[in-house]
């Protein structure tokens, strides 16, 4: 079996998505792909969820932020979007979930860390349904 491929899709690729696609990756732990892009991709990647992701023992150093193209969701297996909304190309046979998730552009930090809690517990129950196992582990503070 191949290992399955992830597309998360926001708006700028600065928030949202970058979170889910690091938080993936982390949990995935080399079982699977993530991938993020958006429809409107922004300038750089948003301190504040670079920042929580941070205090988990994540990094976004390589994140920049793309656009999102017809090519990058017919290779992906599952669809995230996350406020793309209607600019978001779709291909045939591709499962498509459209998570509500806040924006964290122009939040405080303690609404952009309950922001990422909530990606975290749902890219944790997408991991372990695609991997088929029963949980997958939380990252703790420090932790790298």
């Amino acid at each position: 079996m191949t290992e399955p491929v992830v597309l998360f899709a926001c708006i700028h690729n600065s928030g949202r998505s970058v979170a889910a696609r690091v938080l993936a990756e982390h949990y995935g732990d080399g079982r699977m792909s993530a991938i993020s892009a958006g429809s409107e991709p922004g300038a750089s990647i948003n301190p504040q969820v670079a920042q929580v992701l941070a205090e988990r023992g994540l990094s976004t150093q390589a994140e920049v932020p793309k656009l999102l193209e017809y090519d990058t969701v017919a290779g992906a297996d599952v669809v995230i979007t996350m406020g793309c909304g209607e600019t978001c190309p779709v291909a045939p046979g591709k499962r498509f979930e459209d998570w509500q998730v806040d924006d964290p552009s122009g939040r405080d930090i303690e609404s952009v860390r309950l922001i990422v809690d909530d990606i975290d517990a749902r890219v944790r129950a997408l991991v372990a349904e695609l991997l088929d196992v029963p949980s997958v582990g939380l990252v703790s503070p420090n932790q790298g």
